[in-house]
């Protein structure tokens, strides 16, 4: 693993760049989005790939890899938003010039299929990411105002806490860690598995997301996660939000809360659930990388710094 680097913090005037690394997007509803980082006083360039299709992907595994690169490396470009996850992100991530982005740390923003980027440019450039929003979400008429206010804090750097003011937080096994965090949509930290690319969780705060899975196939990815040591490992874990993870194709099913038990409370690891990280609203922003505290006793999530340099 290298030295962690954190990227600048944005200022007015900046250039924002807006890539599709995985799956297609509607370019207008895109434009549509970008209204709201307009009004934070940013300028929006949008990415070539916003405008190609390769069957599901944004164009080819190269020219996704070649924008993306390309943005790490302009210098007028302060920070990447990820337009929308869906699919893609690992088949490129061999094709990405980590030695390029470290030596341009910027800011890199986007959740679900992103967490394979995130988990790649944590292990290789040692650049503190952003498990966030996608710009779509902004553009949604029920934008949650917390989903978009994370998007301030990029601005104006601020020390993530979260609290039960944000949602009802359950202990699942009581306890405090410390570690910096790491984590994002569990089908894709399972897809990391037995790659380069691998999310180390020795000693970190995993926390963990998913949408639409059912909960046969989230058994199967946490048995594979248990199995490789990764609830072991951690020093806690965040149990995120798993969005319309209800039983469709097998109806007799074991519940989520089993699940977890069978895999998660076993490691014995400090847990709390509830979290509001990932297909939800609100969607808070977590800064992958950086250290935290949490604790059951308090039901608390607390970062030790912005995810920013000032």
């Amino acid at each position: 693993m290298v030295e962690l680097i954190k990227p600048r913090r944005l200022s007015p005037g900046d250039t924002v760049g807006i890539t599709a690394p995985a799956s297609w997007v509607d370019r207008e509803q895109v434009k549509a989005a970008s209204s709201v980082l307009e009004k934070l006083g940013l300028h929006v360039r949008l990415g070539d790939t916003l405008s190609m299709q390769h069957g599901y992907l944004a164009g080819t595994d190269e020219e996704r890899a070649r924008e993306l690169n390309g943005m790490f490396a302009d210098p007028t470009i302060k920070a990447i938003i990820c337009a929308r996850g869906g699919y893609g992100t690992g088949r490129m991530a061999d094709l990405l010039d980590y030695d390029l982005i470290r030596a341009n740390p910027k800011i890199f923003w986007g959740y679900s299929d992103i967490t394979f980027l995130h988990a790649a440019i944590g292990r290789f450039a040692g650049l503190v990411t952003f498990h966030g929003p996608m710009l779509i979400d902004l553009g949604k008429d029920d934008v949650h105002p917390l989903t978009v206010q994370n998007y301030e804090t990029l601005i104006r750097p601020s020390i993530l806490r979260y609290t039960e003011e944000i949602s009802p937080l359950q202990t699942i096994v009581e306890g405090e860690a410390f570690g910096p965090l790491v984590g994002g949509n569990i089908s894709l930290i399972a897809s990391t598995l037995g790659t380069p690319y691998e999310l180390d969780t020795k000693g970190k705060l995993l926390f963990i997301e998913d949408i639409d899975e059912e909960p046969y196939r989230l058994d199967r990815m946490l048995n594979q996660l248990r199995l490789a040591g990764k609830f072991a490992d951690a020093a806690g874990i965040l149990i995120c939000d798993f969005n319309n993870c209800v039983p469709s194709k097998r109806k007799v099913s074991l519940t989520l809360e089993q699940i977890f038990n069978d895999h998660i409370v076993s490691a014995g690891k400090p847990t709390l659930s509830g979290f509001k990280i990932g297909h939800c609203s609100p969607n808070i922003a977590v800064p992958i990388g950086i250290g935290a505290r949490m604790s059951t006793y308090e039901k608390v999530l607390a970062c030790t710094e912005p995810g920013v340099e000032a």
